[in-house]
């Protein structure tokens, strides 16, 4: 019995087990003006760099005072700072992992401005943001954006405790809440003699994450993630990758066993696709039962990070992951891990949109968790532990297999866990890097559920 999806009923359960409010961190103050005649007030504002994000999103600030920025780079990779004032662009010195600098911007009229990494290729990667200069002084600076995706900046956020708590009603309330576009269905193949024939498109989309909340993304057969592929072992299995975007792409099925011809590493293994050409992967399946993925490996900083990814499952005979694991599963699921310029996502959502695993009492659980994003994310279930029954692929000798309420998953990888649902309610599941999930305004990001009925 696989049951993808939850009706959305009965949701005034979900606002008395998850309502909780949360407060602000207190990093960013307004700075005093200097003493003597012609000083000018100044407001201190506290940015953190991150692949590949600028946190906050939206920064606030009052009009008439300089601002200070102390900007720190959490990332791996080498980011800048800037802020476009519509007359120049002051930004930092290049800052590697773990280097603070300090930026000063001179006092702005109330207006819209753009925030950015001026790293080649960064800000296409999302890099991007604004900071908003209002007259009212009691702006907030560094509140989170509207889209609750604001990171962990550590800047002063105003709100009221009635404010608060209306923001985590709202989301939780909504939950699941409705946008255009779902990622994961299951691809048909085209059956031609003995060969299971996919067609993938890669393409340039607007993508909706949570309500009203939209994207610059690329998505195979316009979804993010793209379609499941489902296939068994010994299948012989072609798979016909067309590009409709505007740059080259390749497809590599990470973790599949290949011919090398078939790896899809531009001008190694193959040609990029261009723009408007298609290619072709044909193979025989040979590994064993388990998640897999496949996912651009051309521009893929980019090209995964905006949603070019999907799954491709090597399911046991008859579909039966309990004879593969030695326990009932009755409910399947599939779960991407994504962040970047898609924000925080699971399955290409973010709270409240993202999509809650439905199970009834004693129901065994199957998730498919995969990380395609560029960070680790720890996910940790409410209520629960579960049990790591297969990594990368392959199913755990069962004296291997752990319990664990908390899973870290590391960008590339893939683990199967069951779940038993043998407790009533619903259960929060969600990445345990808070600044991921949950701020003043309320739960964002990487937050879903596991309800039991």
């Amino acid at each position: 019995m696989n049951r993808r999806h939850w009706r959305a009923a009965g949701l005034g359960l979900l606002v008395l087990m998850l309502v909780a409010a949360a407060c602000g961190g207190d990093g960013g103050s307004d700075g005093e003006g200097a003493e003597g005649e012609g000083s000018e007030a100044a407001t201190s504002i506290d940015v953190s760099l991150s692949e590949f994000a600028i946190s906050p999103r939206t920064i606030h600030a009052p009009a008439g005072e300089a601002l200070t920025f102390t900007v720190t780079n959490d990332g791996a990779a080498t980011h800048t700072f800037a802020v476009d004032t519509g007359q120049e662009v002051i930004a930092t010195v290049e800052l590697q992992l773990g280097d603070t600098a300090t930026l000063e911007v001179p006092a702005l009229e109330a207006d819209e401005y753009r925030t950015v990494c001026t790293v080649s290729g960064h800000e296409d990667a999302g890099m991007v943001g604004t900071l908003m200069v209002a007259g009212d002084h009691e702006a907030d600076a560094g509140a989170a954006s509207a889209d609750g995706a604001s990171g962990a900046s550590g800047a002063h956020v105003q709100m009221t405790v009635e404010e608060m708590l209306a923001g985590h009603r709202e989301g939780v309330e909504s939950f699941p809440a409705e946008t255009e576009g779902a990622g994961n269905a299951q691809l048909e193949p085209r059956v031609e003699g003995n060969t299971k024939t996919f067609d993938l498109t890669a393409e340039e989309v607007r993508w909706e994450t949570k309500p009203g909340v939209f994207v610059d993304a690329m998505g195979f057969n316009g979804t993010v993630p793209g379609p499941e592929i489902r296939v068994n072992e010994g299948d012989h299995v072609r798979i016909v990758v067309t590009n409709e975007m505007t740059q080259p792409t390749t497809m590599h099925l990470h973790g599949v066993t290949l011919p090398n011809g078939m790896d899809g590493v531009p001008f190694i293994t193959q040609d990029p696709i261009p723009p408007g050409g298609f290619f072709t992967y044909e193979f025989d399946v040979v590994d064993p039962p388990g998640m897999y993925v496949y996912h651009s490996h051309f521009n893929s900083t980019e090209q995964v990070g905006k949603g070019l990814y999907g799954s491709f499952i090597v399911e046991p005979p008859r579909g039966d992951w309990g004879s593969l694991y030695g326990e009932r599963v009755d409910v399947e699921s599939t779960l991407f891990l994504g962040d970047g310029p898609t924000g925080f996502v699971l399955n290409g959502k973010e709270f409240p949109a993202t999509q809650p695993i439905a199970a009834n009492v004693g129901d065994g659980v199957l998730i498919h968790l995969s990380n395609d994003g560029a960070l680790i994310h720890p996910m940790h279930l409410h209520g629960y532990h579960f049990q790591v029954v297969a990594e990368d692929g392959f199913a755990l000798d069962p004296r291997q297999r752990y319990m664990a309420d908390t899973l870290m998953v590391a960008p590339g990888q893939r683990f199967d866990v069951l779940v038993r649902a043998d407790y009533l309610g619903v259960w929060a599941y969600h990445c345990h890097i808070l600044p991921h999930v949950e701020g003043p305004q309320g739960m964002y990001g990487m937050v879903t559920a596991l309800v039991v009925e």
